[in-house]
């Protein structure tokens, strides 16, 4: 075979991983938060307001670039067919960003290849590239940045990356930053073009939200500070990170509060990295960058009480890095060592991910969308409001202007938390009086049972349960294993 053709392996490995992974489309698993940003992006379309309700400014969505690349989508394909698009372009990105990271940490054309179908399949590669989110084209810059800025030289990637990973999330200050000091420990010199490009970053992010929204942050980050109670004592630090570290580390999530298998993964990425740092290679520049984020990143975030788990789906893929060039570099018995690896780990990992994204794209697609389409059908006028939480699929496919208990789309409610937060919910109710609330209690029980009683009646149950069939057995067995979901009560306005 000729030595051109091998060098082209990790190209064809590129669009065999995006290829198979489209296969997870079939699932119609995609993340909750990805439709509050695509509906961001129509609001930008219908009204030229990046906002969520009509022409009402607000940073409802934690990504700006993803909106305009999402607005690009909606304008091109239209709004009933852009999501398939933007999920393989989401793919594609992200497996060409696996392509920049073995160019920088492997030689060899084989083992590049491998790594990138290996890394593709992981749960969080897969998930990057098929839930809908900014995780994509945040990791395809992130590793545009160190392949064409770090390792090629190239003065304009340290200008312009920059800007696009920071306007794309502002919290990559941490993988900016990181990379910073690692390189300045490393080359011993500050990179004056990398900290223009960092500082232009920064400037045009804060700029941006404050020029347009008036606020110097995403308003995500204002509302979930707010909402979110953060004041735990020691004890309960402790029983959260017992309860939580297996969902980050070990990129799978298991019941119970201890899980091996993350020890051991964590362990053994550990040992892997120190194995190949010890080596004395070049690429060890770019492995510290890698590793020391994505341990950075985890503790950063868990400190802050961060539960959701695409936070971490970029970390868990760096750190386990070290793992792969391990066992592909091994020179005895490596035939063993990636047997050993694809059958006790990948292979299982990939297995699960199948079922989870079938169990949670039925819970989604099938069952929360539902409400949503339920609501498009039967409220016409699209000017009227509901209160609920998450604000994804049922505004999105409801076309319902919307108040969310976080007040991620919605300003007034954060004023009502701040008065009085135990009463933020019915003090919205009553002085905003919304024609819908969508609520996983029964309010007609409880401390205001009888306002609700009085001003609203069920519209409408939703349950869990009633989603769990399929005509496909192996599909019903997959729904009752892993439920996905949760029950709702839709109340509609009697009175005023």
């Amino acid at each position: 075979m000729s030595e051109t053709r091998i060098s082209r392996f990790p190209i064809y490995a590129v669009v065999i991983t995006v290829l198979f992974k489209l296969l997870f489309l079939l699932t119609h698993y995609i993340q909750e938060d990805a439709f509050i940003t695509w509906r961001v992006a129509q609001n930008l379309l219908d009204y030229g307001v990046i906002g969520f309700n009509g022409d009402t400014k607000i940073s409802a969505s934690t990504t700006h670039f993803y909106v305009f690349v999402s607005y690009f989508f909606n304008l091109i394909f239209g709004k009933e067919h852009f999501i398939e698009p933007l999920l393989i372009f989401n793919s594609i990105l992200f497996t060409i960003g696996t392509l920049f990271l073995s160019n920088l940490v492997l030689k060899n054309p084989w083992h590049k290849a491998i790594f990138i179908f290996l890394l593709g399949i992981l749960p969080p590669g897969i998930k990057i590239s098929i839930l809908g989110m900014e995780y994509g084209i945040l990791f395809f810059l992130e590793m545009a940045l160190l392949y064409y800025g770090f390792h090629q030289q190239k003065k304009l990637a340290f200008i312009v990356l920059p800007i696009l990973i920071l306007f794309t999330r502002i919290d990559t200050v941490i993988f900016l930053g990181i990379v910073f000091l690692v390189d300045l420990f490393w080359n011993k010199k500050i990179r004056w073009n990398y900290v223009l490009g960092g500082v232009l970053g920064v400037l045009t992010t804060v700029a941006f939200n404050w020029f347009y929204f008036g606020e110097l942050v995403n308003n995500t980050i204002v509302a979930k500070k707010l909402l979110y109670d953060h004041s735990f004592t020691f004890q309960q630090n402790l029983n959260y990170f017992i309860i939580s570290f297996g969902n980050f580390w070990g990129m799978l999530k298991l019941p119970g509060n201890f899980n091996i298998i993350t020890i051991v993964v964590l362990i053994f990425e550990i040992v892997c990295f120190i194995y190949l740092i010890r080596q004395r290679d070049k690429r060890n520049y770019f492995l510290w960058m890698i590793f020391i984020f994505g341990w950075a990143k985890q503790i950063i975030f868990l400190s802050q009480k961060s539960l959701f788990d695409w936070y971490y789906w970029v970390p868990q893929l760096l750190l386990f890095v070290p793992v792969l060039i391990f066992v592909l570099e091994q020179k005895e018995k490596r035939n063993w060592w990636i047997s050993s690896l694809a059958v006790f780990y990948i292979l299982p990992m990939l297995a699960f991910q199948t079922i989870h994204s079938i169990a949670t794209g039925n819970g989604e697609w099938n069952y929360r969308r539902t409400i949503g389409l339920f609501l498009n059908t039967y409220e016409k006028d699209k000017n009227q409001w509901i209160l609920l939480e998450p604000a994804g699929y049922v505004p999105y496919f409801s076309g319902l202007k919307t108040i969310d208990e976080v007040g991620l789309v919605d300003k007034q409610i954060q004023e009502e938390a701040i008065k009085d937060k135990k009463h933020y919910w019915i003090n919205t109710v009553e002085k905003r009086k919304p024609k819908y609330l969508l609520s996983y209690n029964n309010l007609f029980k409880g401390e205001d049972a009888e306002y609700y009683q009085i001003h609203y009646k069920l519209l409408k149950e939703f349950r869990v349960k009633d989603h769990l069939k399929s005509n496909n057995k192996i599909l019903e067995k997959i729904y009752i294993l892993k439920p996905s979901g949760t029950d709702y009560n839709l109340y509609e306005r009697v009175r005023d």
